[in-house]
């Protein structure tokens, strides 16, 4: 491992609730071959050019979230999506520092083969997005073109996430507000949670 980034151990040092437990789960990836990088906020572990793992703290849990989390065997079951709308990523959750010490060896075999699977250039085979896009949405890309042609420019899953953000609530001007909100962000070209 190279020198680490401050912002990393700034996260580290910010974790008061899961501080052991998020550290148990670090050095079990760094004892594997990744790279540990600061990205979305937070430690992001990657290897063969890719994004392999990231670790949160949770109020109640802390977790390791595997990014093509859909493509391991999890022989233990342990994995589960993060979110309804989750696709590819899945995470393991922990309630204390014994349970990641148990898992030690599980946790180690699907960092390696979630390696592997990069190596190999394993991709998640996602389907055509089936979200229709709510109403609103329809009426700010066809009202506004430089709008609508950043919208479209979106990868499709930052255009899946603010789809699912936009539908959610129940009344029109709610979901306009959410239009508005999120247009500076479109038009840069980001994702709701990119800076």
């Amino acid at each position: 491992m190279s020198e680490t980034d401050p912002r990393i151990e700034a996260f580290f040092a910010k974790a008061t609730t899961w501080r052991e437990a998020l550290l148990a789960l670090r050095a079990i990836l760094l004892a594997c071959p990744v790279s540990e990088e600061f990205k979305w906020r937070g430690p992001c572990y990657t290897a063969e050019g890719g994004n392999i793992a990231t670790i949160w703290g949770f109020k109640d849990r802390c977790a390791i979230g595997f990014f093509k989390g859909v493509l391991l065997k999890d022989p233990e079951n342990i994995l589960v999506p993060p979110g309804d709308n989750s696709r590819s990523v899945r995470v393991a959750n922990f309630t204390s520092l014994g349970e990641i010490a148990a898992m030690e060896a599980t946790l180690t075999a699907y960092i390696r083969e979630a390696i592997a699977n990069e190596e190999a250039g394993l991709k998640v085979d996602l389907p055509k997005d089936d979200l229709d896009y709510p109403e609103e949405l329809v009426g700010r890309i066809e009202d506004d073109p430089e709008f609508g042609a950043a919208f479209e420019a979106l990868t499709p899953g930052r255009r899946r996430g603010y789809i699912l953000n936009i539908s959610q609530p129940k009344q029109a001007k709610t979901r306009l507000a959410r239009i508005d909100k999120w247009t500076p962000k479109i038009l840069e070209g980001k994702g709701m949670h990119d800076r």
